[in-house]
């Protein structure tokens, strides 16, 4: 099986190349990163910049959903477990109240192209509380005919009646998450969760008329080896997800509590790591899927694949996307909005999200302004993200009104010469292209162009 590192006799090893390369990166879902946010953000600030915002404006919606009926160790979210349907009604009451704060400050009706319910299990919702809330939604915004309507669901908890309201709702595009269908790995993450079970699901969603939907699938999980990574995709490509994504496992104990109870010994090591990535990669190219930055896969005929090859890709909280949408509003518990000024986002506790909305405020916990320097830089990380291409002329000549020559980038680019030389990184001028052999190093090589990054804080994932 061809490596993932490329490895010729006169190259570094793979395991040199492994104790180079293999620091803490972000994974890049916005610019300047969430490390950044702080205080000076607040309520004030954030309803000035929705106020400001033109009443033609196009936005995306994201509504965060923190609850899940099972609590699964490798989790990264922000979301707790309930069996209780209380709590989940009492959290869209909050939500509700949360779009009307949002409507008092907003200039108009604006209109929103893209709705994506995260979470958490965002099928925690009864069919009732999802009515309530898009009957919200569509007071406080016009949602444009034909609009993306997405959600992110957990399979055990499912129901054909509840996907059928969602469809009633505008459902389009549905995520599943499987991770691993190996009753081991499941074991070792509290997971349970048959191939039956997510077969039923996907049965339901095209029953809907649900056209997209995406697999979420994980390496790196514990116990977990390239045969079980083999065995999935023999069970999940038979579905013919239209999209999957590939997400590495990021096992971060010391920012989530429950990987604690996962344990150490049974991860496997970067090398193993790499292995599971690229025969998950040899084989989806093999079914004919496009190998998508840095963890998705997509039918060629998918949205996702023709923007990539459009060079139309962007990538948010949510990962990659085809949303053109400049602004981003983010509802509940920990969401994060995206606004031409900067980053906004709300309390993650939802104590304290719940008690600012019932004061009458905007429940914003910190932000980050955005500096001319920083659209910058986060066209260029987007770039590599995307792309695995970026010209920098290119970007600078965009950014010209504003920046003038720009950013002295002479040290980003003598730290890139490591990354040329191993074969990882091809650069004619100020062009970079990224090898397939560099492809899992992508955020590594972009964080050559954060500002704000300290290699040595620890509070990012490994880079492989």
């Amino acid at each position: 099986m061809p490596s993932a590192l490329p490895k010729p006799a006169t190259s570094p090893s793979r395991d040199e190349l492994i104790a180079r390369y293999d620091g803490r990166a972000p994974r890049y879902t916005s610019y300047p990163t969430a490390v950044q946010f702080g205080g000076a953000v607040d309520a004030g600030v954030h309803a000035g910049w929705l106020s400001a915002l033109p009443p033609e404006q196009a936005v995306s919606l994201y509504l965060h959903i923190p609850f899940c009926a099972r609590l699964c160790w490798y989790c990264g979210c922000n979301t707790r477990a309930t069996t209780r349907a209380e709590p989940v009604a009492e959290y869209v009451d909050r939500l509700v109240d949360e779009l009307a704060l949002l409507e008092a400050v907003l200039p108009d009706r604006l209109r929103a192209r893209d709705i994506h319910l995260g979470g958490g299990t965002p099928n925690m919702l009864s069919r009732e509380d999802m009515g309530r809330l898009f009957k919200a939604i569509r007071h406080v915004f016009r949602v444009s005919p034909g609009a993306t309507v997405a959600a992110e669901l957990d399979p055990a908890v499912l129901t054909r009646d509840w996907v059928r309201a969602a469809a009633f709702h505008g459902l389009g595009r549905a995520s599943l998450g499987v991770q691993d269908l190996s009753p081991r790995v499941q074991a070792a993450v509290n997971r349970i969760e048959p191939f039956a079970v997510i077969q039923q699901a996907v049965g339901w969603l095209r029953e809907a008329g649900v056209l997209s939907i995406n697999l979420d699938l994980m390496y790196g999980l514990p116990r977990q080896t390239v045969a079980d990574v083999n065995n999935t995709l023999d069970a999940v490509l038979t579905l013919k997800p239209e999209r999957l994504a590939l997400f590495g496992y990021a096992h971060v104990p010391w920012m989530k509590a429950n990987q604690q109870l996962i344990q150490d010994s049974e991860l496997p090591g970067p090398s193993e790591r790499l292995d599971q990535s690229e025969a998950a990669a040899e084989r989806l190219a093999r079914e004919g899927y496009v190998r998508i930055g840095l963890d998705h896969y997509a039918l060629p005929d998918d949205e996702l694949a023709r923007a990539l090859a459009e060079q139309r890709l962007h990538r948010n909280f949510q990962g990659y996307t085809t949303d053109p949408n400049a602004v981003l509003i983010g509802v509940g518990a920990s969401s994060i909005s995206r606004l031409p000024q900067g980053f906004v986002q709300n309390h993650g506790l939802e104590r304290n999200w719940r008690d600012a909305i019932l004061r009458g405020d905007l429940p914003t916990a910190r932000g980050v302004a955005l500096t001319d320097e920083d659209r910058f830089r986060g066209d260029l990380i987007e770039g590599l993200m995307c792309d695995l291409a970026v010209d920098v002329e290119a970007v600078r000549a965009r950014h010209a009104n504003a920046i003038g020559a720009g950013p002295d980038l002479t040290v980003a680019f003598a730290r890139l010469a490591p990354f040329v030389e191993d074969g990882l990184l091809v650069l004619d001028g100020e062009r970079l292209v990224v090898t397939e052999a560099g492809r899992p190093l992508v955020r590594s090589i972009a964080a050559v162009f954060d500002a704000y990054l300290d290699p040595d804080a620890g509070r990012h994932s490994r880079s492989l």
